[in-house]
């Protein structure tokens, strides 16, 4: 816990609440105690939308409110709140029910975005918004740069189908290929198949990011097709 609190630059009063900021509802219900970061997430969650909002509303002043919602869509995400927690190992503090253990939690991109949102509640409510502001800003400013310039994670689902409407006016089809290995290490094999023609395979651990892969693949090469 000193490890993080060194690596994410904040300090607490209470180590109890920052404690309850890892702890996922899956070791609540072993414990069969109501015991878990489920409300913190929830008021982390707006404590974030207000900051990331604030930042861009400051550092985008010609951009219409449309364009600040769309990014600001990108830059709370699943996927970049996730990442911005495994940097901070978050994914090695996490709390959790040996049912989610086994199941790889540790890794799952929903659990680890949650657990940073409720960090971001235990925060404000130990020290304060400033302090909240300011961890915020300490990672937020440099996804919110990877989006402007496009250098961050891309949604290559929905760009592939908006790109078959486009094209083809009609949506990609995902296929399951084949899994392997037991349930806390499965791998995927998915295939995505755009006007009769398959591409991939994408791998993953779970569907989604198979799918993902699979998607980015078909993407580039339609994008590459139709450049030419």
């Amino acid at each position: 816990m000193a490890a993080f609190l060194k690596t994410a630059g904040v300090r607490f009063k209470s180590m109890e609440l920052l404690n309850l900021s890892f702890m996922h509802r899956s070791i609540s219900n072993e414990l069969d105690r109501a015991l878990n970061n489920e409300r913190l997430e929830f008021l982390g969650d707006s404590i974030l939308g207000a900051i990331t909002a604030t930042l861009l509303y400051e550092r985008l002043s010609d951009r219409p409110e449309g364009d600040l919602a769309k990014i600001k869509s990108v830059v709370v995400s699943e996927d970049i709140l996730s990442g911005v927690a495994r940097e901070l190992q978050i994914d090695t503090l996490l709390i959790l029910g040996k049912g989610e253990e086994n199941s790889g939690g540790r890794s799952k991109n929903a659990i680890l975005a949650d657990a940073l949102e409720a960090i971001i509640g235990a925060i404000y409510l130990d020290s304060g918004y400033k302090a909240a502001f300011a961890f915020v800003v300490s990672f937020m400013e440099a996804e919110i740069s990877r989006v402007l310039e496009k250098r961050h994670h891309q949604d290559y689902k929905s760009l592939l189908q908006e790109l078959c409407q486009r094209l083809y006016h009609n949506y990609p089809v995902y296929r399951l290929l084949k899994r392997s290995g037991p349930d806390h290490a499965r791998l995927f094999w998915m295939e995505v198949i755009v006007s009769d023609i398959a591409y991939g395979p994408g791998t993953g651990r779970n569907k989604k990011t198979a799918e993902q892969e699979a998607a980015k693949m078909a993407y580039e090469a339609l994008e590459k097709d139709s450049a030419e």
